[in-house]
């Protein structure tokens, strides 16, 4: 059998550990002097109060790795192959520090999502159909839907992901004075989709890019903390996708502090070329 393990960069709650059937190893979060663990001992309007009325810039880390090490031990001692499931390495150090933890350990497969977030709940319940067979089967298919997953994202302001050194301050500086919303992707690395003048534009683009979603997998719509914007992005949105939608994915603040408040957008399965 199989474990899957997942860091909070996928946005699995703690409440959705059951039904993901998935280990979470919590990203660190520094709050000005304080340090709390992703997703598990951080409120949202902890995180938001600080973000929003306090302008406080959080700070991520890696997960502790000690703990990492003897939870998924634990697991190979009790005779399960594992596979770590991680945030897109151009985004973080966490996979290339996994990586090197469990270099020597045959039973243990770390694997960059490329992507996360939704993408990596789509991928975690990927490899949850394959829990059965043998490591490298499983690794296999998740590897294989990976190039597939499609991450569009709509800022409604460029402020955090200057703040967030993703914007240069040119940049930020020119698409804030112009009013243009980029619809981002995030695909290893957090690139511009498409620029757009204004929130409609931007929803537009969003919902066009459905038509090239595989049906046969969910669609994921996230936001960051109010989803007035998600609410008129989905209801833009063919009834063929909406019925595929899982529910509203608010994201952990690991990843929300980059696209700010009432950010918005669907992550979704391309279809095979």
């Amino acid at each position: 059998m199989i474990k899957v393990f997942v860091d909070s960069g996928s946005s699995i709650k703690q409440e959705e550990l059951e039904r993901y059937n998935v280990e979470v190893l919590p990203l660190k979060i520094l709050l000005g002097d304080n340090e709390y663990l992703d997703g598990v001992n951080l409120s949202m309007d902890v995180f938001y109060s600080a973000l929003i009325h306090d302008n406080i810039f959080p700070k991520t880390s890696l997960p502790c790795l000690e703990e990492a090490e003897q939870r998924v031990n634990k697991y190979v001692e009790d005779g399960y192959d594992v596979i770590i499931l991680t945030i897109s390495s151009g985004i973080s150090g966490t996979c290339n520090a996994l990586k090197m933890l469990f270099s020597e350990n045959e039973k243990v497969r770390v694997i960059d999502s490329e992507t996360a977030v939704g993408g990596m709940k789509i991928l975690v319940q990927e490899a949850n159909k394959y829990l059965d067979q043998p490591l490298d089967v499983a690794a296999q298919k998740i590897y294989d839907l990976i190039p597939r997953i499609k991450v569009l994202a709509v800022p409604e302001t460029l402020d955090y992901l200057h703040k967030g050194g993703r914007l240069s301050k040119a940049s930020w500086a020119v698409g804030t004075l112009l009013r243009i919303k980029p619809v981002i992707e995030l695909k290893n690395t957090v690139k511009v989709a498409n620029k757009a003048f204004g929130l409609k534009s931007a929803m537009k683009f969003v919902v066009e890019a459905l038509q090239n979603c595989d049906t046969n997998y969910p669609i994921v719509p996230s936001y960051t903390y109010s989803t007035g914007n998600l609410d008129e992005l989905v209801s833009k949105a063919p009834e063929e996708y909406r019925k595929v939608m899982i529910e509203y994915d608010n994201l952990d603040p690991a990843i929300a502090a980059h696209w700010g408040p009432n950010a918005f957008g669907f992550i979704f399965v391309e279809k095979n070329k």
